[in-house]
C-alpha cells in the first residue's frame, strides 16, 4: 500500500475513534439523566396510582393482542 493511502486509513480510524468516544459519553450521560428522571418521578404524589394504571393498560392490551391473535387477525401497529 502506499503511504498515502495509510495515512487516510489512519487518520479515518482516528475520526470514527473520536466519533465512538463521544457517542459513548452521550449514552452514559442519557443514562444518568433517565435515572435521574425515574427518580424524581418516583418521589411524586399519586406514583403508585400511576404505576398501576400503566399495569392495567399494558395487561388490558396484551389481552386483546392475544383475543386478535386467536381469531386470526392480521394487526398492523401504527402507533
Amino acid at each position: 500500500m502506499k503511504e498515502s493511502t495509510l495515512l487516510e486509513m489512519q487518520n479515518k480510524i482516528k475520526a470514527l475513534t473520536n466519533v465512538m468516544q463521544h457517542v459513548m459519553q452521550e449514552v452514559n450521560h442519557l443514562r444518568d439523566l433517565s435515572v435521574g428522571t425515574l427518580e424524581t418521578i418516583k418521589l411524586m404524589p399519586d406514583y403508585e396510582d400511576a404505576i398501576k394504571a400503566l399495569q392495567a393498560k399494558m395487561e388490558e392490551e396484551v389481552k386483546q393482542k392475544q383475543e386478535k391473535k386467536e381469531d386470526g387477525a392480521i394487526e398492523q401497529d401504527t402507533k
